[in-house]
């Protein structure tokens, strides 16, 4: 049973809950993954410390500013966390972390060069309007200087919140982009507004603010090696499903 705040409410009612929303199955998910974790880090020898444990508990404490024992309290109890639970949470994410590094940490260096082109990124603006005339409309608008790019895409972005960032889309990797724009956008120059490309969306006019080599930060390392791993555990966890239920079939057959 748990207590929220005074009011009671059963394991059964909580599991009926994510039953009945179709979240049973990714928290069962996570159960299993957690599973294969502790396994194969034990297998491997990996362990993790009292004294790596303070010091994440330290770090988190610092960036929530629960300066007291008494504020961390306060606040493991509005999680509905005990101090053993927070401990255990915190020991498998530093254990997931390292057997992550452990597995694939020698092989991102080598995944960013073989695929180093879809880490090029571009800063990039955007138009998306629904028809075709009036997207040729507002970009010869902006060919003979009548509006800025950034005027236009105030006034005509068809989203709101694009609208008020004034088309600004931020650092776009290639990789995320629809293959037939990549191409195009990447193949452009920068201040160069590129004229009407059909999406579901609708009609885009693109401009590039700057082109951002490739580079192995520390952000696109970290982003490397959870893909590589998070698809090592979907492998693992297949596997696992498959020959339970071969033991499964095989116990029936037996019986």
């Amino acid at each position: 049973m748990v207590n929220l705040q005074g009011v009671l409410i059963e394991w059964t009612e909580i599991e009926s809950y994510l039953q009945k929303n179709g979240q049973l199955k990714e928290i069962c998910q996570k159960v299993l993954h957690q599973k294969i974790i502790n396994r194969v880090a034990q297998e491997r020898h990996l362990t993790v410390t009292d004294e790596e444990i303070q010091a994440e508990a330290d770090c988190f404490r610092r960036q929530m500013r629960l300066e007291k024992a008494a504020d961390t309290l306060a606040w493991l109890a509005d999680e509905l966390m005990t101090p053993e639970d927070w401990e255990t949470g915190i020991r498998e994410r530093l254990l997931t972390q390292k057997l992550a590094e452990s597995l694939f940490g020698k092989e991102v260096e080598k995944s960013f060069a073989e695929n180093k082109l879809n880490f090029e990124q571009i800063i990039l603006y955007q138009i998306i309007v629904p028809y075709e005339t009036l997207a040729w409309e507002i970009f010869y608008q902006i060919e003979e200087e009548e509006i800025s790019f950034y005027q236009a895409a105030h006034l005509y972005n068809f989203d709101a919140k694009s609208r008020y960032y004034c088309g600004f889309e931020g650092q776009v990797y290639r990789w995320i982009l629809n293959p037939e724009i990549s191409s195009v956008l990447f193949s452009s120059k920068v201040g160069e507004v590129i004229p009407p490309l059909k999406t579901e969306q609708g009609y885009h006019l693109f401009l590039i603010e700057e082109f951002i080599s490739p580079e192995l930060t520390p952000e696109i390392r970290q982003e490397i090696l959870n893909k590589m791993f998070n698809e090592w555990l979907t492998r693992e966890l297949n596997y696992l499903i498959f020959n339970s239920g071969e033991q499964l079939n095989t116990s029936s057959y037996q019986d």
